[in-house]
């Protein structure tokens, strides 16, 4: 008979593509979980991973197999949500992936008021570009993503959480700057600072305005980043300008350098989800974040109508 056991060291098989470093991370040597899965194999009477590949991969069969395997072992985690839910007890560990560009403005904003409230649940957040952040949720290294959508990925979950208007950060002498509300059609120049490329917020600048145009061969100064807050330092002192989300704006800064301009005509906004495996079995965890960060923003931010989501794919 098929164990969850031996469906957990498929999985972690699965997820490391290494028969080592699975059986450490499932704690058991190397040959017990070996045995396992080829008993496992044996039982099925298919073969569940090609050993010929290095990284080791699962074959046609071994996929089909291995989805399911996901879908039973989340479901039996239910149980002791089931348990926690009927003991009021909220604990265990929450592994968190969120883009780069939210995570130096959101995670301030709830993440300290959380682990106050809730000092039994361990948090584990890290930064991930968003295509990581599928491959991991995909691979239940994370539970959830904090993201920019619409995604539309077959097998993930998105719960709109707020939506941050993106706006116009401008060096003081650019001819932007002495503009009340700048037009998109104006955007598409060389003074223009994005992030690199992978990252939505770039995407959706480009989708947005239509960007075409290249720095300049000639330029003494290239610099690519991934990071709005080194754009912002150069915009200060380089000139130029940038397109920022909303909680980028720094409301107490004393910056006499810089200015934010909005869109005449247009409120573009980035919608901000918690993600997840349709598979996901810790849903008090997620409702709990979800109105941590709900409580977190600007309450004006958790209006949808107030303009236009841009999508980035």
């Amino acid at each position: 008979m098929i164990s969850l056991i031996q469906l957990e060291y498929i999985v972690a098989v699965d997820t490391y593509r290494h028969f080592v470093t699975a059986s450490e991370k499932c704690f058991v040597t190397q040959p017990t979980l070996s045995m396992q899965i080829k008993k496992l194999e044996e039982e099925l009477g298919v073969t569940v991973f090609d050993r010929s590949m290095q990284p080791i991969i699962p074959t046609e069969i071994g996929k089909q197999i291995i989805k399911q395997a996901r879908v039973i072992l989340s479901e039996s985690k239910k149980i002791n949500e089931i348990i926690d839910d009927f003991n009021n007890s909220i604990h265990g560990e929450l592994k968190i992936g969120i883009i780069p560009s939210l995570a130096h403005y959101l995670l301030p904003l709830f993440i300290g008021r959380f682990m106050k409230k809730y000092p039994d649940v361990q948090l584990k957040v890290i930064e991930l570009l968003t295509e990581d952040i599928i491959k991991h949720l995909r691979k239940d290294l994370v539970d959830l993503g904090i993201l920019v959508t619409p995604l539309k990925e077959d097998g993930i979950k998105e719960d709109p959480l707020f939506y941050e208007e993106m706006m116009l950060y401008i060096n003081k002498n650019h001819t932007f700057a002495s503009a009340s509300e700048i037009d998109l059609q104006q955007i598409d120049s060389p003074d223009l600072w994005l992030l690199n490329n992978g990252h939505c917020f770039r995407s959706q600048i480009i989708n947005l305005c239509n960007i075409k145009t290249q720095q300049p061969d000639n330029n003494h100064f290239q610099y690519s980043s991934d990071s709005l807050e080194t754009i912002k330092k150069l915009i200060k002192t380089e000139g130029g300008y940038t397109m920022i989300p909303e909680l980028a704006i720094d409301k107490q800064s004393t910056d006499k350098e810089t200015v934010i301009r909005q869109f005449k005509n247009t409120s573009p906004l980035r919608e901000v989800s918690l993600t997840y495996s349709r598979n996901y079995s810790k849903k008090r965890l997620l409702n709990l974040i979800s109105e941590e960060i709900k409580a977190a923003v600007p309450k004006k931010m958790l209006d949808k109508s107030r303009g236009t989501i841009v999508e980035w794919r």
